[in-house]
């Protein structure tokens, strides 16, 4: 199982491979070897990893909060790391910027809207 991992802004390649009696994981040039028994707490770890569909670009809430301002309109070319909206919350403007570059097809909120954590703002062709 190959996996990109983004932790603060630095993206790992992650690969997962059974050998063996155990596992090697290679997290860049490093590699590391789990035997049997640590083997089945990454089984078990691995099974609570949320399914989610990478091909879908996505923008969603991070937070919950009410949007603020609506920086695209639909047809509008992104890029990644652009400023979309601003949601307020907790009595702070907080910028959403696409994770993705693409055109926009459809903007899911309108101004002044609530929203939660988790709800999809921006669909991306």
């Amino acid at each position: 199982m190959k996996l990109k991992l983004k932790i603060k802004g630095k993206e790992y390649q992650v690969e997962i491979l059974e050998e063996g009696n155990g596992v090697k994981i290679k997290i860049g040039n490093k590699e590391f070897f789990f035997g049997e028994k640590e083997k089945e707490e990454i089984a078990v770890a691995q099974v609570s990893f949320p399914k989610r569909n990478f091909s879908k670009k996505e923008i969603k809430a991070p937070i919950a909060g009410i949007i603020s301002e609506i920086l695209v309109k639909e047809g509008d070319f992104i890029k990644r790391e652009q400023k979309v909206l601003l949601l307020s919350s907790m009595k702070m403007e907080n910028e959403i910027v696409s994770d993705f570059e693409g055109r926009i097809k459809e903007i899911l909120v309108k101004k002044n809207q609530e929203v939660r954590e988790g709800d999809t703002l921006i669909i991306l062709e």
